[in-house]
């Protein structure tokens, strides 16, 4: 039924069954004319463009952001090309050249787990990796490792990529963090748009980070912050957008930041995803579908899926592979646990030459959802020829 808004994205993939949205989510058709709109707004606006842009695209998508996250303060979204700038904006608050601990998890994504793996060869930087599985009990070994070790940094995702696990009652965990000082950040790239997420009572304790490569459907460039309300903190790794708002005031040697979440800011970057992602939330709000409605059609394709596949009878691709068994309980991608990686990426290649897309990690066959799928089009007949080959 919301196929209507992905033509472009359709059309040019027609004959293929697209399941990696997880990873490059199609984009709207509306994000076509969005692209347009930047240029054109930069050949009238030239030089002064970058006033326009913050005076009138920024406020409009940190209102969207603010909503979607349930926050009282719009002004805290602060933008980046990555997160991974986040990553290393916030870590640089930390007095690395001191004694750190961090405490996180052995599941997160590429951006944060090589910079942290590259600072856990340093001598004075403790990295504590708490295992995700059993995922029964993750909540309570992951608070006790930060009531023990009292870290300096705390930082998790609230779904894990590679497995599609949603961790629910992030607010005990954030709670279980004793020490003020102590940085937390809530990776929230796939559950952003996916899912409803709620930090209205943690707003004031922690950085949330998120983007639109992929359920916020705007691609790539595009991601962003919330920093907590009144920080006074000062990355070293910073830029000139970090002095918007502190620009009138006298200059010295001292360093001025922005006093809201544009202290987080780097420097010139291409705002194009941010025209993109003004236009996915409008479409979005035009059609007064919000994140609840996505994530019911969504679970209700993966429902289908799964049928499907019981359909199949398939040896290795089937519900007692499933890493997360209750969609209840995973965001918007199934995980499946392959023998090995060899096996995962052959038949991950078996599904692409039959116009079936999907992604793997390791030994993990991961298949994603979105509005632009339709129950009657789920077809994986394709599994028997792969058994038999």
């Amino acid at each position: 039924m919301y196929q209507q808004f992905y033509q472009r994205f359709l059309n040019a993939t027609k004959g293929k069954q697209h399941y990696a949205c997880h990873s490059h989510y199609f984009w709207p058709d509306v994000t076509r004319e969005a692209m347009l709109a930047y240029w054109d707004d930069s050949a009238k606006w030239v030089d002064d463009k970058w006033e326009h842009f913050f005076n009138d695209v920024v406020p409009a998508v940190q209102q969207h952001i603010s909503r979607t996250l349930n926050t009282d303060h719009p002004e805290q979204v602060v933008f980046a090309p990555n997160t991974h700038e986040f990553v290393y904006r916030i870590l640089s608050c930390l007095n690395l050249a001191a004694p750190q601990t961090i405490v996180t998890t052995d599941s997160e994504f590429h951006s944060f787990n090589r910079q942290i793996n590259r600072l856990d060869e340093w001598a004075n930087i403790d990295v504590v990796r708490v295992p995700t599985q059993p995922f029964a009990t993750f909540n309570q070994r992951f608070i006790a490792a930060i009531k023990q070790h009292q870290p300096d940094l705390v930082f998790f995702s609230q779904v894990f990529f590679n497995s599609g696990y949603w961790v629910q009652d992030i607010e005990t965990i954030v709670s279980a963090v004793e020490r003020e000082e102590t940085l937390v950040v809530i990776d929230g790239y796939h559950a952003f748009m996916a899912l409803p997420v709620d930090i209205n009572t943690i707003q004031q304790r922690v950085f949330y980070l998120g983007g639109g490569y992929k359920y916020a459907q705007s691609g790539e460039g595009v991601c962003f912050a919330h920093v907590p309300p009144q920080s006074k903190l000062r990355p070293v790794y910073t830029g000139w957008y970090a002095e918007f708002g502190a620009l009138e005031k006298p200059k010295d040697n001292h360093v001025q930041y922005s006093e809201d979440g544009m202290r987080f800011a780097g420097a010139t970057m291409d705002f194009s995803g941010l025209y993109r992602m003004r236009a996915v939330f409008d479409l979005l709000a035009s059609e007064n579908l919000n994140v609840a409605g996505i994530n019911t059609y969504v679970k209700y394709i993966q429902q289908t899926f799964l049928t499907r596949l019981d359909e199949q009878g398939h040896a290795l691709v089937n519900r007692q592979a499933l890493v997360v068994d209750s969609l209840d309980q995973c965001g918007h991608f199934l995980t499946f646990t392959m023998p090995d990686d060899a096996t995962t990426a052959s038949i991950a290649a078996f599904l692409k030459q039959h116009g079936v897309l999907t992604d793997y990690r390791g030994n993990r066959l991961r298949f994603g959802f979105g509005l632009y799928h339709l129950a009657d089009e789920i077809n994986l007949s394709c599994l028997h020829a792969f058994e038999n080959s």
